[in-house]
């Protein structure tokens, strides 16, 4: 009786116990069943393409591995010592961190089953991953085809920048664990980024879904594509006169911005020093990540009379012919200087603003504007504020007209005014359109992928500042700084057949309170042509090494050359209008003065038929090959515009892509592989930087895939003249 009552109440508790958890808590436990059964597979987001403005990609989602390895499989295989060394030469991790991988155990002394290779393996682009697959191959045919060794490549993306260090203060980039740093990328993150989604159901314990489960979907929301301004053929333009000025002067920094003045679009904006977006990880110059366009404000010097000289023309108190006596005069006991000692004498205002005399706008600026008009005009031409550019870090600049010292010098651009680079932009491009300050305008439109919605970014006028009449006399006084070859000071930008508008600015540093005797801001700012400006350029250097260096002997030269190529690529055709005056100045004119022959520009051959298009590339002096067996040009690569490198050549394809064969892409550069292999859909990997050498063709089940080698131009043979191939 005794052991058949225990056994009733150990029943009875066993039944109390069952009710509590199948009937009171049954939601519960039903739910964390739930999570057994069920398994939930996150979708990831393509993330939005960033294109210039003629659609060519600057910044795309691409293939990336990582690399894994399994410590309890390699032992079971003995083969630690052998893995560890050979993935420690091909990631080119310290053997000995390798080998603590692949030997590495938990805390109760077990093997890990999976190990990620960090940082060496992580985020590997396509080349680095092949050597890891071939080696896996090696090791499966000595362990067995079908074998685990130990070693995994999980295929993931990430962020790939085509062109390297082409825009990338503009562009930012992706870390590896994800972030958008800096740039569009992070301005327009949550644009680009997408939304992910995610896949839920029921599986075994196998983890094999269960036949009639309930699935929960839920699609993932790739990200929206963005258009830029942009033009790569003129980031390219003035990424290369930049760097050569950089080089040679070795600044503290260089900047360069390219625009429309008539709707502020800005076609290039570049830094030196710079940084590749694809491996910034390897950047040691941390200054290579600001964008000093718009995170970075100068005391601008002359340039900034520009400003002054358009607000003087506007009140009607700028009388070119009238006279003065230049050399110096005082402002609240300062006595203010010429960059001259003693002056010119009696001169023109006119004259005063072709040697870029301070004293002339002194006058100007101080005395017949003076503090309360001055600083109102400064004000309305978007100084003191953001341009609103949509870059991160913009910086305001300052505006502190507190003395009648800091007015004077203000009206020549030092002392009270500190202004970024975009902002003069935007302030000269109001000078040179007719009078209307714009935003400046970096986005022209956000696609969506998935719908094909896109939302335009309209130009956008924020105030008219001068009448038009007043941008044009402005335009035809700068025009005389540029033409005048005798005392203009910016005839070092002169374009023969150009009427160019511009301005140099020599600017000292402030130094602990002082200004330097020998560190200055040193620029050049333009436009062209005067009757009808489509191309605005800025270029300062901080701090060039040679303090004899000024703004038009140093950003002058870099200025034209961007102008003379910008000019070309963009077909705007030389001037007839140029002044009789202008003429006579410059018949004397050094060999230096003229434009530099350009890079030959690809025509448009579209819809052409092949004999003409064949006839205009020989007269261009232009290498083609002819793809495909048509006798029209259905596509060309690379586009028209595109300016083409010593040994490049253009492909003239005749006929639908998915008929014809791989050409010889040797000489080629990396932009035209790209287009190339786009248009046929072939897939491709690249090894090496610069130009095609050599290309190797496969076929897998149908598939064709080829491998570009690339090495720099200077590699890559010139068959015209006869020279043989690199060994």
């Amino acid at each position: 009786m005794f052991i058949g009552g225990c056994i009733t109440i150990l029943f009875f508790i066993l039944i109390t116990r069952i009710f509590w958890v199948q009937v009171v808590n049954a939601s519960f436990w039903t739910a964390e069943a739930k999570k057994t059964w069920s398994t939930t597979v996150d979708l990831k987001p393509v993330r939005g393409t960033i294109f210039d403005r003629n659609m060519r990609a600057l910044a795309v989602d691409a293939p990336a591995y990582t690399v894994a390895v399994n410590p309890k499989r390699i032992h079971e295989l003995k083969l630690e010592t052998q893995i560890a060394a050979r993935l420690s030469k091909i990631l080119n991790k310290p053997e000995a961190e390798m080998m603590t991988l692949v030997t590495a155990k938990n805390k109760d002394g077990d093997y890990y089953v999976q190990r990620e290779v960090k940082p060496e393996g992580w985020m590997i682009d396509q080349p680095l991953g092949d050597k890891v697959s071939a080696y896996i191959d090696e090791l499966k045919d000595k362990v067995g085809k079908n074998a685990d060794v130990g070693i995994y490549l999980m295929k993931e993306s990430k962020r790939f920048y085509p062109n390297d260090e082409l825009a990338s203060q503009v562009l930012g980039y992706m870390d590896k664990d994800g972030n958008a740093k800096m740039g569009l990328e992070s301005f327009f993150d949550k644009d680009l980024a997408g939304a992910a989604g995610s896949i839920s159901y029921e599986k075994d314990r196998k983890g094999y879904k269960l036949p009639s489960a309930d699935e929960i979907y839920k699609p993932e929301k790739d990200g929206k594509n963005l258009v830029l301004t942009i033009d790569e053929n003129i980031q390219h333009f003035t990424q290369k006169a930049l760097k050569e000025v950089y080089d040679k002067y070795q600044p503290v920094s260089a900047t360069a911005i390219v625009a429309d003045p008539r709707n502020m679009d800005i076609l290039a904006m570049a830094n030196m020093p710079t940084f590749n977006p694809n491996k910034y990880g390897d950047t040691k110059d941390m200054s290579s990540f600001k964008n000093n366009a718009v995170q970075s404000a100068y005391e601008p010097g002359s340039t900034f009379k520009i400003i002054t000289l358009a607000s003087a023309v506007q009140e009607g108190v700028f009388n070119p012919n009238e006279l003065y006596k230049s050399g110096s005069m005082k402002v609240g006991g300062w006595t203010i200087r010429d960059h001259k000692r003693g002056g010119w004498g009696e001169i023109t205002f006119l004259e005063g603003l072709k040697r870029s005399s301070n004293v002339a706008f002194v006058k100007l600026g101080y005395e017949r504007l003076q503090k309360e008009k001055l600083e109102q005009y400064f004000k309305d031409f978007g100084f003191g504020q953001k341009s609103g550019i949509p870059l991160p870090g913009e910086r305001a600049g300052t505006l502190l007209l507190d003395s009648s010292t800091a007015v004077a010098t203000s009206s020549y651009g030092q002392g009270g005014v500190v202004v970024s680079p975009i902002q003069q932009v935007a302030g000269v491009a109001a000078v040179a359109n007719g009078g209307k300050l714009m935003a400046p305008r970096l986005v022209k439109e956000i696609i969506d992928p998935t719908t094909n919605q896109k939302t335009v970014v309209d130009p956008k006028v924020i105030r008219q500042v001068i009448s038009p009449e007043t941008s044009r006399k402005v335009g035809e006084y700068l025009e005389q700084v540029v033409s005048d070859q005798k005392i203009g000071t910016g005839r070092s930008a002169y374009i023969e057949g150009y009427r160019i508008a511009g301005k140099t600015g020599t600017a000292q540093t402030a130094v602990n309170g002082k200004y330097s005797a020998d560190k200055y801001v040193v620029s050049f700012i333009g436009y062209a042509p005067v009757e009808d400006p489509q191309v605005l350029i800025y270029v300062l250097l901080d701090q060039p090494n040679d303090k004899y260096a000024g703004g038009g002997s140093a950003a002058g030269p870099v200025f034209k050359e961007i102008m003379s190529q910008s000019l070309s690529y963009l077909n705007i055709k030389p001037s007839t209008k140029v002044n009789d005056a202008n003429k006579d100045n410059n018949k004397n004119s050094s060999k230096s003065s003229q434009t530099a022959n350009p890079a030959a520009i690809v025509p448009d051959l579209a819809n052409m038929k092949l004999n003409e298009a064949k006839d205009q590339l020989t007269k261009k002096g232009i290498t083609f090959e002819t793809i495909g067996k048509g006798n029209k040009i259905i596509r060309q690569v690379p586009d028209k515009g595109t300016p083409l490198a010593n040994g490049n050549r253009v492909y003239l394809i005749t006929e639908d892509p998915k008929n014809i064969t791989i050409p010889d892409m040797k000489g080629s550069s990396l932009r035209d592989v790209l287009e190339f292999c786009t248009l046929l859909d072939i897939s491709y990997t690249i090894t090496g930087e610069g130009y095609v050498v050599s290309q190797e063709i496969t076929k897998e089940e149908n598939q064709v895939h080829v491998n570009f080698t690339l090495a720099p131009l200077n590699h890559v043979a010139d068959e015209s003249k006869g020279e043989p191939p690199p060994k």
